[in-house]
């Protein structure tokens, strides 16, 4: 399954992909293309050392998200992407893109939704006290971080942990999760059934 990845930053999630792809530990999935809205993202350096072709769409060149996000789909289905993996793209889709790919959109997140979705998501675990954080792979659909989920892991808040601690060890369990569920979407052993979604030979 020809698969895109779009950041929007450092791009360890997409370097825990490229390192399993090489050793053909993604399959059937096979990365295509990584692609990022902001031109200095370091993901598409990433890219660029494992031989995986790049393209740049800035948001800011249109001006409205939804001609963005069309935009964002024209280049991903000319590719002939069929899967599509947000590796820390930082844009809330709307339904002019993610209409293109139903149910073939995955999103890494680091907290166990529903709890702590947005943006500094492991800081509002940390601050609120709980003693189990995590991260969560899901589809995505036009809310944020709201679409049904594929898998979790949990993390234990530790005494002597801070923030940055807890975003490390989840961090960890990120570059394990997302791999397998990119490896099982494209094996086609995860299926949808209204909010809950299926992973066929147990879990991830």
């Amino acid at each position: 399954m020809k698969t895109g990845v779009l950041a929007s930053g450092g791009g360890t999630n997409l370097q825990s992909l490229i390192d399993q792809w090489r050793k053909g530990a993604l399959a059937p999935a096979e990365l295509a293309v990584v692609g990022a809205n902001v031109a200095g993202a370091q993901a598409l350096e990433r890219a660029a050392q494992a031989g995986i072709p790049t393209f740049v769409l800035s948001h800011k060149a249109f001006a409205t998200r939804e001609d963005f996000d069309r935009a964002l789909a024209g280049e991903l289905r000319g590719r002939g992407i069929e899967l599509v993996v947000l590796a820390g793209f930082m844009r809330v889709l709307s339904p002019a893109f993610l209409d293109a790919f139903p149910n073939r959109v995955v999103n890494i997140h680091p907290a166990l939704l529903p709890s702590f979705p947005g943006v500094h998501a492991q800081k509002q675990a940390f601050d609120y006290g709980v003693k189990v954080s995590g991260c969560t792979v899901h589809f995505v659909d036009a809310g944020t971080d709201t679409g049904p989920i594929i898998a979790q892991t949990a993390v234990p808040v530790l005494d002597g942990d801070d923030e940055e601690s807890l975003r490390l060890r989840i961090l960890a369990e990120e570059h394990r999760l997302l791999p397998a569920v990119v490896r099982a979407v494209a094996a086609g052993r995860v299926t949808i059934e209204g909010r809950r979604v299926r992973v066929a030979g147990g879990a991830l």
